[in-house]
């Protein structure tokens, strides 16, 4: 009888075997499909924030460091525009949310931020005015970037952490955030 239970046994498992499909291989290192699938997901407001002030910080690091002109033109109109972007939909849906959710002593960090704001646009259509070469052309470039470093400072240590402790909706802030700024730079590729 035990014979007969291991013939069943092995017989069920050959049929187990021969009707199982094998998993397709997957494709990429599974830190390229986290990414993928993370980069599929909304961002919260404030990690699509902190990847719009690492991508500046990045362009302005790489103005610094070119001595070729055409580059430094290019990076400039860049930097602008990102800029532009960024502050629109921070001015437009970051702004009025914090607005709503703070207290008064939060009220502040929003005011300044658009102080910093205002001080940092007029900056900008300077530079954008300008090309290489001409005089302060560099100098209004690099005080625009650390005047973007401090703005972000903080936002980062400050602000942010306001907004976290206020109970924001940050997910659907970051979806508004994602799709207003997707929209504005369509319009400026056009």
């Amino acid at each position: 009888m035990a014979t007969a239970a291991k013939k069943s046994s092995a017989q069920t498992s050959a049929k187990n075997k021969s009707t199982t499909t094998k998993a397709r291989p997957k494709k990429g290192s599974r830190t390229s499909r986290r990414t993928a699938t993370a980069s599929k997901r909304p961002k919260d407001a404030i990690a699509l924030l902190k990847a719009d002030h690492k991508e500046v910080d990045a362009m302005f690091k790489a103005f610094e460091k070119t001595d070729d002109d055409a580059e430094k033109q290019e990076l400039a109109k860049q930097i602008c525009q990102a800029l532009t972007v960024h502050a629109q939909i921070e001015e437009e849906i970051f702004y009025p949310a914090a607005y709503d959710a703070f207290d008064e002593e939060g009220d502040d960090l929003v005011d300044e931020a658009q102080v910093e704001h205002a001080s940092a646009k007029a900056l900008i259509a300077e530079i954008e005015a300008m090309t290489v070469g001409e005089p302060l052309f560099d100098a209004k470039v690099k005080v625009l970037g650390e005047y973007i470093k401090h703005h972000v400072e903080e936002e980062e240590k400050e602000m942010f952490p306001e907004c976290r402790e206020a109970g924001m909706d940050l997910k659907a802030l970051g979806e508004q955030l994602a799709a207003r700024k997707a929209e504005l730079t369509a319009s400026l590729a056009a």
